[in-house]
């Protein structure tokens, strides 16, 4: 399955890049609220070592058995604040555009654990709560760590930012309530299921973008919840960095939050509140 990220699918509408899959166009500026932006400088105090895969970020002050957080996609020093502030270790990592490149990274079964132990060695120390996390495309990352029994049974904590996607039966949307792959929304069952029960920690996000080729991160949110037997209710707030919620689900360690917009700003509202996110989950 080849899928392109919103914003991703946004840009190659306008020929900036080239996605996997085609995407409806979506609008690249939009005026109705203001979209504030983390500033990228000063840059977070802290330590910064290569590895495998990204880039490990030590904040001064971090302590043993600090919690870490393994984040995919978007500008690397947007997480870097967010694990600064949150006081966690991070490992960030920008590896293209299109969640397919972000699934291959862990088609190595073994790849994640050894990155979690690279982590460990490079900082001298053994974290605690492991949280991974993504963003629109990274999310493949997410759902390829999550896929594998070991990995998953390793990590505590679920982000996953605007980024569940999933192909429509027969190609194309229905005329009234589309149909989705089952497939590609079982492998977050268990996940779901266990942040329910109290097991694990889990959050979701999405938008009102809809690619129009492929399931929009709401249809995904609909199907999910759906199976689940979540019941999604209505509301009306302020988020982080201007989002405005529209709806959210809980139950347990699960919360599944739906903002307004249809724009690449929107999409991008969400990556930098990250910080924010984190904090929550945490």
């Amino acid at each position: 399955m080849r899928l392109g990220a919103g914003y991703v699918g946004i840009l190659a509408a306008l020929g900036v890049i080239h996605a996997q899959q085609a995407q409806n166009p979506s609008p690249m500026v939009e005026h109705t609220r203001a979209h504030p932006r983390l500033a990228e400088q000063p840059a977070p105090v802290g330590r910064r070592e290569p590895l495998e895969v990204g880039n490990l970020f030590l904040p001064t002050g971090l302590r043993n058995g600090a919690p870490i957080l393994f984040f995919f996609h978007g500008d690397p020093w947007v997480a870097e604040i967010a694990a600064a502030q949150n006081k966690t270790a991070l490992v960030s990592a920008q590896v293209g555009n299109g969640s397919g490149v972000y699934t291959r990274l862990f088609e190595d079964p073994q790849r994640f654990l050894r990155l979690l132990a690279e982590a460990e060695a490079k900082s001298g120390t053994k974290f605690g709560r492991v949280i991974i996390g993504g963003w629109s495309a990274g999310c493949g990352a997410v759902r390829q760590v999550i896929k594998t029994p070991a990995s998953y049974q390793r990590v505590n904590a679920v982000l996953v930012i605007d980024g569940i996607h999933d192909d429509y039966v027969g190609g194309q949307p229905g005329p009234l309530e589309s149909q989705l792959d089952p497939p590609n929304l079982d492998v977050w069952m268990p996940l779901l299921r266990d942040a329910v029960a109290g097991r694990k920690s889990l959050i979701i996000t999405h938008s009102e973008i809809f690619p129009g080729t492929y399931a929009s991160t709401t249809e995904t949110a609909d199907a999910l919840l759906k199976t689940l037997g979540v019941p999604r209710r209505a509301v009306l707030r302020w988020g982080p960095m201007g989002l405005q919620q529209l709806s959210e689900a809980k139950a347990g360690r699960f919360l599944l939050m739906g903002f307004a917009g249809n724009s690449a700003p929107d999409h991008v509202d969400q990556l930098h509140s990250l910080p924010v996110f984190l904090k929550w989950l945490r």
